[in-house]
């Protein structure tokens, strides 16, 4: 057996050290990165379609931002990006990508599937590149950790894709529970009506690769199954475990970040899951019910708050939505229950507060308009302790709650303590084995 190599050491070094002081000021080194000939920022983008598309067309709207390199492991996503971007250099492998354009490139975004997250970012970030990550931030909590500490560790600028935390909306509902206009919280219920699970069985069958997609680098970290078209690639893997991470990391890091940041919280102490098991080792679970506990703040009611989430048809307790309108019941969206009033925060629209005669009246906070991908070109630009507002500080232990909550779901009924420090589920053996996945041969992180 070879020993692990030196950045293996080191970054075991480096978590070791952390565990202690998870949640003190992060540590910082300064890279050399040398500088863009016309000073912009020369940036390389994993994955050509869905979410890297969106994330490439918002950065585009930066006058200091310039496509350089694209990759994606299906060659026929690149047709559109040499439409809209002629003269950028296209890779089918990421290892590759980052090897011939490290010294060209000064930024990426990993907008792949959720298990590559952590492999593409870590790389990436070794070599000084500032990471804009998609949401969620890695498939599982192991990585998670990985990628925050790594950030600390190299001082590179970052970003989690959850760009409605940058929306008029959602910093409207933070600014309204921390003025204290509904008082102390008592307890979060959020949710979601989407369906990123599968409670059918795997179909038992294989269908010719296409010609363009390599499917081994696919697969990634996760070990090697039949292809079969449609089901995985290109846009059902949220649905499988070894890929995606389910309905609550699709939507959780959008909507837990919410009350997240308007509540100051942390890790949680424990989880709960209340919904369905899920059918087979393949796929997540629809209908998820699942029950956080976390430390009080001096935001909350108590030594501890209660949040629960809820997907696909699962909802909030009719007492619940009584509290606010039930026929106007958004399909997504976070109600708070204060002592002093209830607010009720669409996804995506404007939060209202109940009872509606007790706020006649209520003039909301004013907020400057906020460019969540311009916030983390200008970052790093500028240079300095600027920090993008998603950065991985806030967007590492967002995530390990939301990943927390799926691993939960696994273990219906069964509450598991979460040290996060020691980055450890401490009651369950079962459960604690998740917390890092199992690896492909050769791609081990």
């Amino acid at each position: 057996m070879q020993p692990p190599s030196t950045s293996t050491q080191t970054r075991r070094r480096f978590l070791t050290q952390a565990a202690g002081t998870f949640f003190a000021a992060p540590f910082v080194t300064s890279g050399l990165r040398a500088a863009s000939p016309n000073g912009k920022l020369r940036h390389a983008a994993f994955g050509a379609a869905g979410m890297s598309w969106s994330d490439m067309n918002a950065m585009s709207n930066h006058p200091m931002w310039e496509l350089t390199a694209v990759c994606d492991v299906d060659t026929r996503n690149f047709a559109r990006v040499k439409e809209k971007w002629p003269h950028v250099k296209c890779y089918q492998h990421w290892e590759e990508l980052l090897e011939k354009e490290a010294g060209n490139i000064d930024s990426v975004n990993v907008s792949t599937p959720d298990h590559m997250h952590g492999p593409i970012g870590l790389k990436a970030m070794e070599l000084g590149k500032h990471v804009y990550g998609q949401k969620p931030l890695a498939q599982n909590l192991y990585e998670c950790r990985q990628l925050m500490l790594k950030a600390r560790e190299t001082g590179v600028m970052t970003q989690m894709g959850i760009q409605v935390s940058s929306s008029f909306t959602e910093r409207l509902a933070v600014a309204i529970i921390h003025q204290g206009t509904i008082g102390k919280v008592k307890e979060v219920h959020t949710f979601s009506n989407k369906f990123w699970g599968d409670m059918e069985p795997v179909p038992q069958k294989t269908d010719p690769i296409p010609a363009e997609l390599d499917w081994p680098k696919w697969l990634g970290t996760a070990s090697d199954r039949p292809y079969i078209a449609g089901y995985y690639h290109p846009s059902n893997w949220r649905k499988r475990r070894d890929f995606g991470t389910g309905t609550l990391g699709d939507m959780g890091c959008h909507m837990f970040s919410g009350w997240f940041r308007s509540l100051d919280l942390a890790a949680p102490i424990a989880v709960k899951s209340h919904g369905p098991a899920p059918l087979n080792d393949t796929n997540w679970a629809i209908d998820a019910i699942v029950e956080y506990t976390f430390k009080g703040t001096s935001r909350t009611e108590g030594d501890t708050v209660k949040v629960t989430w809820y997907d696909g048809n699962a909802r909030p307790p009719a007492e619940v939505m009584a509290l606010a309108d039930p026929a106007k019941f958004p399909g997504q969206g976070s109600i708070y229950i204060g002592t002093e009033g209830v607010l009720l925060s669409p996804h995506g629209s404007t939060p209202m507060l109940y009872p509606r005669d007790k706020f006649t009246g209520f003039k909301y906070p004013k907020l400057e308009p906020r460019d969540h991908w311009a916030d983390f070109i200008d970052c790093c630009l500028k240079g300095g302790s600027e920090k993008p507002s998603a950065n991985f500080d806030y967007a590492g232990p967002l995530t390990e709650a939301v990943l927390l909550g799926c691993l939960g779901s696994i273990f219906p009924n069964e509450e598991l303590h979460w040290d996060a420090p020691a980055l450890k589920i401490s009651n369950s053996e079962a459960a604690n084995a998740f917390v890092k996945r199992k690896y492909r041969p050769g791609t081990e992180i």
